[in-house]
């Protein structure tokens, strides 16, 4: 990729661990309020969601919008992010 957000690389850059679902590039601190009320409070929860997804970026930001609330532009950079860190981690 030759482009990546300083916000992207950062999460790239070491395994997700105890991460706040703030730290998925992507997530506006909006969109982490609502995330956070449905349970979603750690990046590797909202990476559960993406993997039971079976990493299907369509489907995720449908739900990331219909169910909590994030604009088109927060779930296709979100999806990204997380395909990308399975990309590197998994």
């Amino acid at each position: 990729m030759d482009h990546m957000s300083p916000r992207l690389r950062a999460f790239l850059s070491e395994p997700i661990g105890e991460k706040d679902v703030a730290w998925v590039d992507g997530i506006s601190h909006e969109l982490a309020i609502n995330l956070v009320t449905k349970g979603f409070n750690k990046a590797y929860i909202l990476l559960g969601q993406f993997l039971l997804m079976h990493k299907n970026e369509a489907e995720f930001q449908k739900w990331l919008i219909c169910c909590c609330g994030a604009t088109e532009s927060e779930a296709q950079e979100s999806s990204h992010c997380l395909k990308e860190w399975c990309s590197c981690f998994l």
